[in-house]
């Protein structure tokens, strides 16, 4: 059942997940160096080298997705400012790049602390936009790295709707998954019974069978009995 309820709900994270980017992650030619300065960060001879690589990477990309909005207004940002902070960060792994390669916990260990300082930088600069009153220039969204040329302060711009049309849409959702779970499971649970009636019933009529067959042999047998005796001499 667990497999199962993985299935169901899977559709859902989907849904949740779909589309979803970080201000990082708009531009792939800053995708792309940035993979590799890390690449360049690493000895060739360090074990478990490309694993080591594509987590780092991921958990320095999708940083800015991760960081919380507690305002909806906190997911577009000023693209100038957006350029400001993949600079910084490049210029963080370039620094890193000239230090003495000391070993890959110490490495990881560099790269957190890389990540500390970006996370409060992002979240920073996403606050002091949102309070912004009047802006000049192209505007990011970061969730969908939609560019916008008119400013976007109410989420309109930003494809974000009433929260309230949000949340009916999510608890639809999941009123729908919860009523594929009810069918499915009811179907799964019907099936089982006819199965497991057809066996039963199976069982019942081989039993039956028998006990007709020696029933008859049993009636056979007492009336050639019968018969033997009725035959028999008389004197």
């Amino acid at each position: 059942m667990g497999d199962l309820w993985l299935l169901l709900l899977l559709p859902l994270s989907l849904a949740a997940l779909h589309g979803v980017k970080g201000c990082l992650e708009c531009d792939p030619k800053f995708i792309e160096d940035i993979r590799t300065l890390l690449t360049n960060l690493v000895p060739s001879e360090v074990p478990g080298r490309n694993q080591l690589l594509e987590r780092q990477f991921k958990e320095t990309i999708h940083l800015s997705s991760k960081v919380s909005h507690g305002n909806k207004m906190l997911r577009v940002l000023a693209v100038q400012k957006v350029v400001k902070l993949r600079t910084w960060l490049k210029n963080e792994f370039y620094r890193l790049g000239n230090e003495t390669w000391k070993g890959v916990f110490i490495f990881q260990g560099k790269l957190l602390e890389i990540r500390q300082k970006l996370e409060p930088k992002v979240k920073e600069t996403l606050t002091a936009f949102s309070e912004v009153v009047v802006t000049e220039g192209p505007v990011l969204d970061c969730w969908t790295c939609l560019r916008i040329t008119t400013r976007c302060f109410r989420g309109e711009y930003c494809r974000e709707e009433d929260p309230r049309k949000a949340e009916q849409r999510e608890i639809t959702l999941f009123l729908v998954l919860l009523a594929e779970a009810g069918i499915l499971a009811s179907a799964v649970l019907l099936f089982y019974m006819c199965v497991s009636h057809r066996r039963k019933m199976q069982t019942i009529r081989k039993t039956l069978k028998k006990y007709l067959e020696k029933k008859l042999e049993e009636l056979v047998g007492s009336a050639d009995e019968e018969e033997r005796k009725d035959s028999g001499p008389r004197k």
